[in-house]
């Protein structure tokens, strides 16, 4: 089914939205979860807060790209359970590496709270338009799918080594942009 019908049945009210949605979205969410939380039930509670929260922001919102818009709200609740979950202990697996790795560019401190800021998400996006498309592409899979280098090095077929560098690289550049944009 086309986003654009689903949306329609979200703004219908018509529960048949959420069946469709989860046919379509459902192993892209489960995926964005996972990554963050490594933990398979949590994951799936974040998924179908997914579609709840997708049911509730559909009459104030009409998103034109729904794969985006689940997967924002996906993000925001696994990075909140993840979070909850870790409140006194560092946590395993790859988010606390993703943020590691980001604090070159931004506080330790907030660092999760200033990645969700609307106007550093408005700079990052603007500085991902800079970027090479397969930089650009290796950025997005390690920093917001929180995807592991292993992974994202078989991907693109490509030493993990490599990809090291390149993150590197691009996060050496958003340093800059970020003092250009005098957000550092």
């Amino acid at each position: 089914m086309e986003d654009r019908a689903i949306v329609d049945l979200y703004w219908q009210r018509d529960p048949e939205a959420i069946r469709h949605t989860g046919e379509k979205y459902g192993n892209y969410c489960r995926k964005v979860a996972r990554n963050i939380l490594l933990d398979h039930r949590d994951a799936e509670e974040c998924v179908n807060d997914t579609w709840l929260n997708a049911w509730n922001a559909m009459p104030e919102n009409r998103p034109s790209l729904l794969a985006p818009f689940l997967g924002k709200i996906t993000r925001n609740l696994a990075f909140n359970r993840w979070r909850s979950n870790h409140a006194e202990k560092r946590g395993e697996g790859e988010l606390p590496l993703v943020l590691d790795e980001l604090a070159e560019c931004v506080s330790p401190e907030n660092t999760l709270q200033t990645v969700e800021a609307a106007e550093l998400e408005e700079v990052v996006n603007r500085f991902l338009h800079t970027l090479p498309e397969r930089d650009c592409n290796l950025f997005l899979r390690r920093y917001w799918f929180t995807e592991p280098m292993a992974e994202t090095a078989r991907r693109y077929g490509m030493r993990e080594g490599a990809v090291r560098s390149s993150l590197f690289r691009s996060r050496e550049k958003l340093r800059r942009y970020l003092e250009k944009e005098e957000l550092l």
